[in-house]
């Protein structure tokens, strides 16, 4: 578990070197308080997974495959948002991003106002 925290850590630019005199800490606080997250989260899917296994286990009443409609549905909205995102400036920064989610609302109400 530690190793696959290490590779993600570093991956996202943390510094995973430990203390010298507690080795299971790490050095920098942001690492250690990510890896105390980390195992706060899969405690919890091992937790929620214990309690209602239904959920997680596939079942002979559920659909084992997706429908062909809600693949292709899925599909379309996928395609969308990687369209909007790709006519996204290098330079628009954080603004950018949110006037993409905003149109992107503004062209799924109207979508659902035509049906309706």
């Amino acid at each position: 578990m530690r190793q696959a925290f290490e590779a993600w850590a570093q991956r996202d630019g943390h510094i995973v070197r430990r203390r010298e005199d507690k080795p299971e800490e790490y050095l920098v606080y942001e690492t250690q308080r990510r890896w105390l997250i980390w195992q706060a989260a899969l405690a919890h899917g091992q937790k929620t997974a214990a309690e209602a296994p239904q959920k997680f286990a596939p079942s002979e009443n559920q659909p084992q495959k997706m429908q062909a409609d809600e693949a292709s549905v899925r599909n379309r909205v996928l395609n969308e948002v990687l369209d909007a995102f790709s006519e996204l400036d290098d330079n628009a920064g954080i603004e950018g991003i949110v006037k993409v989610i905003q149109n992107l609302k503004k062209r799924n109400r109207a979508t659902a106002e035509e049906k309706a």
